[in-house]
């Protein structure tokens, strides 16, 4: 903030004094010439300016090759399990942030299995994707709602995003391809240096911007799995921070078929599936359509 207010102080003074400037050249200028001197030549017209070039993407390719190489372990592996956990702050009623915290237990298998169990801040809930529908419970209510879904994960997070709005912050990590779901939007990529504090483990940091969004990402330096990510939606006004914390990952965890199912789910009282936003909603997405990236402003939270 002090930085901000030295910087409009230096614009302002600098206006004044370009003001001034004009003012004291414009009281001493000399009268205007008599018909009998010689007026002065006009001077030439400066040549227009061109056109600035757009901006060229600053892509560091130590940055990408980091990004690819963990894009790459993701992908290949053909069952993946892990625990993220989410803090972000949300403007309280005084105008001051505060932090909300989640914690997800995520499992796939790919193409087409997901379940991911959230506990946290809020309340608890447990999602299910078999395939062939997706399933999203709500244990201390009892209710839950089902619905047909498309038969690959990347297709049915596009869908339960438009549908009912479900949302997981580690979305761009468990699609089919991270790097290509990443790469057309990136504008910016560099390589910053490691770390040993992160996920008890040496890390490459690599900072990514593009979309609107600014993100420093640590990234095991061994085995090129992702440990934090720090976010921020530079459209924000209040520019509140995200943060992505991923631990206990497992690469072809062995992963029963029932996993991704619940029998108490499926009993509890039906629902359908809703926007929370019913009048921001997107519209219903082709059937083709990549993975959503995370809308720029989150729902408020309860404060």
């Amino acid at each position: 903030m002090a930085l901000r207010t030295l910087l409009r102080f230096m614009i302002a003074a600098a206006l004044l004094s370009a003001f001034g400037t004009s003012c004291t050249l414009a009281q001493n200028a000399p009268a205007a010439a008599s018909p009998k001197q010689t007026a002065p030549k006009a001077k030439k017209k400066p040549a227009a300016a061109k056109p600035a070039a757009p901006a060229v993407p600053e892509l560091e390719p130590k940055a990408i090759e980091i990004l690819k190489a963990a894009s790459d372990k993701l992908m290949t592996a053909h069952a993946v399990s892990f625990t993220a956990v989410e803090s972000f702050e949300s403007l309280s009623r005084h105008g001051d942030p505060l932090v909300y915290a989640n914690r997800y237990e995520a499992t796939l298998r790919r193409p087409d299995r997901l379940k991911v169990i959230t506990t946290g801040d809020g309340p608890v809930s447990e999602f299910y994707y078999d395939g062939k529908a997706m399933m999203a419970y709500d244990p201390a209510l009892d209710l839950v709602a089902i619905s047909q879904a498309p038969p690959t994960i990347d297709a049915m997070l596009e869908s339960a995003y438009h549908k009912a709005g479900v949302y997981f912050p580690f979305t761009d990590l468990i699609v089919a391809d991270p790097y290509k779901d990443l790469a057309p939007s990136l504008q910016i990529a560099y390589y910053v240096g490691q770390s040993k504090i992160v996920g008890d483990t040496t890390t490459d940091i690599i900072v990514l911007g593009g979309s609107g969004v600014f993100m420093q990402v640590w990234i095991g330096a061994e085995d090129k799995l992702p440990r934090l990510v720090h976010a921020v939606y530079l459209d924000d006004p209040a520019q509140l921070r995200h943060n992505l914390m991923l631990s206990n990952w497992q690469l072809e965890p062995s992963v029963s078929e029932d996993s991704f199912s619940s029998a108490k789910a499926g009993n509890a009282k039906r629902m359908e599936f809703a926007h929370p936003h019913p009048e921001t909603a997107p519209a219903q997405p082709a059937p083709a359509a990549k993975a959503p990236t995370k809308p720029k402003s989150a729902p408020a939270k309860p404060q």
